[in-house]
C-alpha cells in the first residue's frame, strides 16, 4: 500500500517538534555563555550585529563594513609600537576562533529513487570559523566545512582591510576585500550569498538552472576589490575574480568544469540606503552584476559569455522589540555559449535566464521568527542545457523554468542555538507541473519538509 504524503512526513515532523522540545527544556533557562569569536572580541551579545543569524542589524552591517576590526575596551591585546623601519605590532591575545553545527532531518513528498525515507545528517554541515580582527584596520571572516557528503572544503571566505577618510564634510569607508564568492562581501541580505532562507536541506532535488552570481562561483573562484561607504549612505564595491577550482589539479586545468574565467570577470555594486522614524525604518535599494567569458571543460577553444545584471532591495521596520524584514532581488542573464555549443552542451548559442526571489520574516523579539516567500526561475529551453531522459533532474520539455514557496519557523532558546522547521513546495520544476521528467515525477513531488538545530559556539 502507497503512503500518504502526511504518512511520508510524519517522521520528519515528529522528530523535528521532539527536538524542538528537548532544545527549549534544555536550554531556556540559560544565557548565552559560549558565544562566537566577533561576540567574544566586542562583548556584545549576538543581538547586536544579527537579528538572526546571519541576517545583520544595522550595527552589524557597520562591524562588516569596518573590517570586523570593532573590540571591546577589554579585549586583550599584545601591541609593539611602529618606529622608522621597525613595523609595529597590533595582536588578539586570543585566537579568534568559532565553531558551527548544524543537524537535520529531511523528509520529502515523493521519494527520490532507491532512497530511504526521511534523511538525517548529524551533521549536516560542521564548520569551523576563524574570524575577528587579525592586524590594525584588518579583519577576516574564514570558514571551513565538513558537510554530510564526507569531505572538507574551504567555505565563504572573506578578508578585509578598510580606512577612514572625510569627503565633502562628510564621513567615508573605504577598503580593500579578498574573498571567494560573489556577493559574500555584500551587507545585505537580498544579494544570493546570505540569501534567505538562512538554512535549508541539501540532499532535495533543485532546479537545473542558476545565473552565474546566484551562487555558480561560490567557493570556486578568488577575488580582490575595493568598496566604499559615503555618508552612511551610498555604496560601491568592484571586484575582479578568477577561477581557482580547490580540490582540482593545480594549476588549474579547466577539465570537468563548465566555467573557467578567461582572463578575470569583473563584479559591480552600487547600493544607497537611508533610515527614518528614529530608527525604527530602513530601506537599502541597489544593483549588482558580473560579467565573465569562460571556456568549458578545459581551457582552449570558443569561449562562452554571460552577463548578469541585478536589482535587490531590503527593508526593515521595528515594532518595539519586534522586528519586520523583506528582501526581495531580480537578475536576468544573457549568456552566449559559443563554447558549450561547440562541444554539444547547449542546443543553441544564444539563450538568457531570469531569477526573481521575495520573502518576508516577522521576529517576535530574539525569540521567535516566522518567514515566507516566494521564488521563479525563468529562461530559454535548450535541450543540451536541460536535457530530458533523466529521472527527477531532467526536464521533459527542456526547460529550466520553475517556481514555489518556502515557509519556516524558527524558535531561539538562546541567541546562539536556533531551531527551525520549513516546509518549500513548488508549483513548477523544470519547465513543468505534471510529469516534468518524462518519467512521472510531479513538481509536488518533490515538496520539502525540513528541520534543523543550528549551534553556533
Amino acid at each position: 500500500m502507497k503512503m500518504s504524503v502526511i504518512e511520508r512526513l510524519k517522521p520528519t515532523i515528529m522528530a523535528t517538534l521532539a527536538a524542538c522540545m528537548i532544545a527549549g527544556l534544555a536550554l531556556f533557562p540559560q544565557r548565552a555563555m559560549a558565544l562566537p569569536s566577533f561576540a567574544r572580541q566586542t562583548g556584545l551579545p549576538c543581538s547586536r550585529c544579527h537579528i538572526t543569524f546571519p541576517e545583520l542589524t544595522e550595527f552589524g552591517r557597520e562591524f562588516k563594513l569596518n573590517g570586523y576590526t570593532l573590540s571591546g575596551p577589554e579585549f586583550a591585546k599584545v601591541t609593539a609600537p611602529a618606529s622608522g623601519n621597525e613595523a609595529g605590532l597590533w595582536i588578539n591575545r586570543a585566537l579568534p576562533i568559532s565553531a558551527m553545527l548544524q543537524i537535520a532531518d529531511t523528509g520529502m513528498a515523493k521519494l527520490q529513487p532507491g532512497t530511504q525515507t526521511g534523511n538525517v545528517e548529524l551533521p549536516q554541515q560542521l564548520s569551523l570559523f576563524l574570524a575577528g580582527e587579525v592586524a590594525t584596520q584588518a579583519g577576516l571572516f574564514l570558514q571551513v566545512t565538513y558537510d554530510s557528503r564526507d569531505h572538507f572544503s574551504l567555505d565563504n571566505t572573506d578578508f578585509r582591510v578598510v580606512n577612514f577618510a572625510t569627503v565633502g564634510d562628510k564621513p567615508m569607508t573605504y577598503g580593500l576585500d579578498i574573498n571567494n564568492s560573489p556577493t559574500v562581501e555584500d551587507l545585505w541580505n537580498d544579494t544570493p550569498a546570505w540569501s534567505w532562507p538562512f538554512t535549508g536541506p541539501d540532499t532535495t532535488p533543485t532546479p537545473a538552472a542558476a545565473t552565474l552570481v546566484d551562487g555558480t562561483l561560490a567557493q570556486d573562484v578568488g577575488g580582490m576589490g575595493g568598496y566604499v561607504m559615503w555618508n552612511h549612505q551610498w555604496y560601491g564595491d568592484f571586484t575582479l575574480y578568477r577561477s581557482m577550482h580547490l580540490g582540482g589539479p593545480q594549476p588549474p586545468t579547466g577539465v570537468n568544469y563548465n566555467v573557467n574565467i578567461a582572463g578575470t570577470a569583473p563584479y559591480w555594486r552600487g547600493a544607497w540606503q537611508t533610515s527614518w522614524g528614529g530608527g525604527t525604518s530602513f530601506l537599502e535599494v541597489g544593483t549588482y552584476g558580473m560579467r565573465a567569458d569562460s571556456y568549458f571543460n578545459g581551457l582552449v577553444g570558443p569561449q562562452d559569455s554571460y552577463t548578469d545584471n541585478a536589482v535587490d532591495a531590503q527593508y526593515e521596520h521595528h515594532f518595539g522589540l519586534n522586528i519586520l524584514t523583506a528582501h526581495t532581488t531580480y537578475i536576468h542573464e544573457h549568456r552566449t555559449l559559443n563554447g558549450t555549443f561547440a562541444a554539444g552542451g547547449a542546443a543553441s548559442p544564444a539563450s538568457s535566464l531570469n531569477t526573481f526571489r521575495s520573502d518576508a520574516i516577522f521576529h517576535i523579539g530574539n525569540r521567535f521568527g516566522f518567514g515566507g516567500g516566494g521564488f521563479t526561475l525563468h529562461g530559454t529551453s535548450d535541450s543540451g542545457l536541460y536535457p530530458s531522459g533523466t529521472a527527477v533532474a531532467g526536464s521533459a520539455n527542456n526547460s529550466p523554468n520553475s517556481s514555489g514557496y518556502t515557509l519556516q519557523g524558527m524558535y531561539w532558546p538562546v541567541q546562539n542555538v536556533e531551531a527551525s522547521l520549513s516546509y518549500t513546495g513548488y508549483t513548477r520544476f523544470n519547465g513543468g507541473t505534471t510529469n516534468y521528467d518524462g518519467l512521472g515525477r510531479n513538481a509536488r513531488d518533490n515538496n520539502t519538509v525540513f528541520a534543523s538545530i543550528w549551534i553556533m559556539f
